[in-house]
């Protein structure tokens, strides 16, 4: 017997995180940590580029790296007074940030 898990939810470790956001298209997240920049596959939560050489976000923005390299995306900077909630652009993932990871949520659409 199969079932559907309705507004399945994941965890993507991620530590010392700074700032989140998705390419324009949705099909990717940027991450930006004291620990350089990473990509992830919002299809797969696998992490498809990575690059250690710190590059934090300016004026609401990260550079892209990997499939999405030198694209400008906006982002979402965390601080310690405010939860960081992001939807992507399609409405079907919503993501709750917080220092030490992501935890992404599946929406039904």
């Amino acid at each position: 017997m199969c079932c559907d898990i309705p507004n399945m939810k994941r965890f993507i470790p991620v530590g010392g995180l700074v700032a989140v956001g998705f390419d324009p298209t949705g099909e990717y997240l940027l991450t930006i940590t004291h620990s350089g920049r990473g990509v992830f596959s919002t299809k797969t939560r696998e992490r498809v580029a990575q690059d250690y050489r710190l590059a934090y976000p300016v004026g609401g923005k990260g550079i892209g790296i990997g499939p999405i390299d030198g694209l400008e995306v906006d982002v979402f900077e965390l601080d310690s007074d405010h939860d960081c909630q992001l939807q992507s652009p399609d409405g079907t993932i919503r993501l709750h940030c917080e220092s030490s990871g992501i935890e992404v949520e599946q929406l039904d659409k």
